[in-house]
């Protein structure tokens, strides 16, 4: 692939910034290759020089808080020895961040590997994740970053909303009956209740395969410029209830087990997967309304190809606890929606 340049691209600034940030000389030239982007109103770039050395440019938008909020919390979590990408420079006033280059290999691209490697990745990643979920509101260093917002009721709503409008709506085209409604918004408000009762730590907030790089067979994660203080079982759905991955049951069994092991003793056995189920239905409405909205409002059609597995997923989780059972419900409805759809050629 040609190295991209954009029109105006030293009076941007951009050239500058890198030649300063990483100290190269006017005599040494630098190509930059366009990356795909990851719906977040951001651009990355790779920059190469010098035949072998590289690094991520990554322009953001500003109007979109956690994006500011991106660099802050990677040099926190690198100071804690969390694997994540040194940052290498970062104008807040132009918008530009440097940070070290993984390359371009994550979990989901190593999704057909034999189950036995991913396996070990995926443990490794559950290793990281417990690392952070060790960290507690009462141990977090007040000041030292600014994270998100929490994750309360009115954030968990938020994403039930979320899910409503640009998934039910937009993609399944569904308009609720009323009594339907109020049974199902009764539902939801004592899940929000009960998540947001639960533990609270310091979560990723966006853990999938995506946002989990692998150098080496040691693994990294990246984009978690929304991470915040919330109930750890949601990232736990988020990795093993992830759309984009499509696990046999006793693999997910199995990497769940592996974390509860890594864990206190705080609640036994079952109780613990009832938890994990829940939170993961949670996290799968807003991955499902995220698909929507990304895919239908915003023209990223990509996203849409992850639906059928993601409202799988939604099934699965609302299946094994008893207290989902209208979402279950209204989750076969929205897969007979999909289905007829699918089946009429129609266009989503």
């Amino acid at each position: 692939m040609a190295p991209f340049k954009s029109p105006g691209f030293e009076d941007e600034g951009f050239l500058p910034f890198i030649r300063k940030a990483i100290g190269l000389s006017e005599s040494i030239s630098i190509d930059l290759y366009p990356l795909e982007g990851r719906g977040s109103e951001r651009s990355f770039y790779r920059l190469k020089w010098d035949q072998k050395d590289s690094a991520i440019l990554i322009h953001f938008d500003p109007d979109r808080k956690e994006n500011t909020l991106y660099a802050g919390i990677a040099s926190f979590l690198f100071r804690r020895n969390i694997p994540v990408p040194k940052v290498i420079s970062h104008d807040p006033r132009a918008c530009f961040i440097i940070i070290e280059d993984l390359g371009d290999v994550s979990l989901w691209s190593l999704r057909k590997r034999p189950w036995e490697y991913l396996r070990t990745l995926y443990r490794k990643t559950l290793q990281v994740a417990h690392r952070i979920h060790a960290i507690s509101e009462e141990e977090f260093p007040d000041g030292e970053v600014e994270l998100m917002e929490g994750f309360g009721p009115h954030l968990y709503q938020w994403e039930q909303e979320y899910f409503k409008e640009y998934f039910i709506r937009k993609v399944c085209r569904i308009d609720l009956p009323f009594p339907f409604q109020e049974k199902l918004e009764g539902e939801l408000f004592d899940l929000r209740d009960r998540l947001s009762k639960g533990k609270r730590t310091l979560i990723h907030r966006d853990l999938q395969s995506q946002n989990v790089m692998v150098r080496e067979n040691q693994v990294f994660l990246i984009d978690f410029q929304g991470m915040r203080f919330g109930n750890p079982f949601y990232d736990l759905g988020s990795l093993l209830c992830d759309p984009y991955m499509d696990f046999l049951e006793e693999q997910r069994e199995d990497l769940l087990a592996y974390y509860y092991e890594l864990s206190p003793r705080g609640l036994d056995w079952e109780t613990f997967k009832n938890c994990f189920w829940e939170a993961s239905a949670q996290r799968l409405m807003q991955a499902l309304g995220a698909f929507g909205f990304l895919g239908v409002k915003k023209g990223l059609r990509s996203y849409l190809d992850h639906i059928p597995q993601g409202l799988k997923n939604l099934w699965l989780a609302t299946s094994k606890v008893p207290t989902l059972s209208t979402l279950q419900e209204l989750s076969t409805t929205l897969l007979s929606a999909l289905e007829l759809i699918h089946n009429s050629n129609e266009k989503i």
